[in-house]
């Protein structure tokens, strides 16, 4: 087997030393991973109880790390300059299959970015009943409100949406690991008495996989930061990566885990099951049970700031993917149309769509498990390291054991998926 990183890919990135850049990409990636995920986390991890999601707490990270590097290996791959997944793909597998994974893409990273929708709405709704002692205000108008507030960030360009992920990250941060320590003196211990029996410990990890896989989840940002990388680096995009991603798995697992065992700690199961029944994040649930005043306010505060943070990347990804099928399509019919009149079209779908489903209200965990899990895991596990083993610039990525570990994560999480869905 050869060895997981080379003594000159170690070179290579020590003396390319940490920019600014560099940070401002893990930051911007941590933000991306840390939004409904991390905040509905706690409530289906922590319903099946505290050991196994120590289990899970120790393969998460290297789950997070191995996968979100394949993705990222497979975008810097290519010799064509600015391909982002949507061209790397057709340039590997062809025209049909192009289409195919691009579409897939799409509807990996698409259902999430109606999730952000419901998510804000109730979250906010929940503050301005609960927190402030007003009337609910009308649905539409507040859903509209927020989701316009969050897109024209995006609509003002890469540059401005990253200097806004900046600005909110780190406040969330500091935020969530202060808000996971004081809630230490409110820990409940029973939690650590109860050992299940190893086949029901085993049945709960591995059917908890697909929302691990969720919340952890930063891939609709990879390619765009791939892509960036590779402008700036050239030949050593992946190398970089490497270092980027590393840290900011390191960073993710550090910070969210303590705040999901804190956060599990002191509710009791009875509690979580009533969270995921009133369809809202842990942070406002917590907010809305607990007497503590830094609780009640900063709780939807967090939750807002990790909702947008993480609608940002979310957004660049589906966007990319859906520009993608147009683009495909428009290419396969032998028509023409200009850049910008695709880009307004997206605008305008995406606004009435995710304003929709924020009207709606459907229940988000129900749309985590059904729509974005599967095709998170075969896109994110599995198509990267098909790619290793089918594509000749992958092939010294093939022969290593991180492969097979990412190969059965992948697997695992889909039949969890299927199981959930069928029992």
């Amino acid at each position: 087997m050869q060895n997981e990183a080379t003594v000159s890919e170690v070179m290579i990135s020590t003396k390319q030393g940490w920019s600014r850049t560099d940070t401002t990409w893990m930051l911007s990636l941590f933000g991306t991973a840390v939004g409904a995920g991390i905040l509905f986390l706690p409530i289906n991890a922590g319903m099946g109880g505290f050991w196994p999601l120590v289990m899970m707490a120790a393969i998460i990270g290297p789950m997070t790390y191995l996968a979100h590097r394949g993705l990222s290996r497979f975008v810097c791959s290519s010799q064509k300059q600015g391909s982002d997944i949507t061209h790397v793909v057709e340039e590997y597998f062809g025209v049909g299959a192009g289409k195919a994974i691009t579409l897939l893409y799409f509807f990996a990273i698409y259902p999430i970015v109606l999730i952000y929708g419901v998510g804000i709405t109730n979250t906010v709704d929940s503050f301005i009943v609960n927190q402030l002692g007003m009337a609910s205000p009308p649905r539409f108008i507040l859903s509209g409100v927020l989701i316009l507030g969050m897109m024209s960030v995006m609509v003002a360009g890469e540059k401005f949406m990253l200097k806004v992920t900046q600005l909110l990250v780190y406040p969330l941060v500091a935020i969530l690991a202060f808000m996971s320590l004081y809630l230490i003196p409110s820990w409940k211990t029973d939690a650590l008495m109860q050992v299940p029996a190893a086949g029901e410990f085993l049945g709960t990890v591995w059917l908890t996989i697909p929302v691990l896989v969720f919340a952890f989840n930063h891939s609709p940002a990879i390619s765009q930061f791939s892509v960036s990388l590779k402008k700036q680096h050239g030949q050593n995009a992946a190398k970089k990566a490497d270092v980027i991603l590393r840290n900011t798995t390191l960073m993710l697992v550090g910070f969210v885990m303590l705040f999901v065992f804190s956060c599990v700690l002191s509710l009791s199961p009875a509690q979580l099951a009533e969270a995921k029944a009133q369809n809202l994040p842990i942070l406002s649930y917590l907010a809305n049970v607990h007497s503590s005043g830094f609780v009640s306010y900063f709780g939807p505060i967090i939750a807002v700031i990790a909702i947008v943070s993480s609608f940002f990347g979310h957004y660049m990804g589906a966007t990319e993917g859906m520009k993608g099928i147009i683009t495909k399509q428009l290419r396969s019919a032998n028509k023409e149309v200009a850049d910008s009149k695709i880009e307004k079209f997206i605008l305008g779908f995406m606004f009435l769509t995710i304003w929709g489903v924020a009207i709606i209200n459907p229940s988000i965990l129900g749309m985590i498990e059904a729509l974005g899990g599967p095709i998170i895991a075969a896109i994110l596990y599995l198509m990267p390291m098909y790619a290793v083993y089918k594509v000749p610039a992958l092939k010294a990525y093939r022969g290593r054991i991180s492969n097979i570990f990412v190969i059965i994560a992948g697997l695992l999480a889909m039949t969890a998926i299927v199981f959930g869905m069928l029992s």
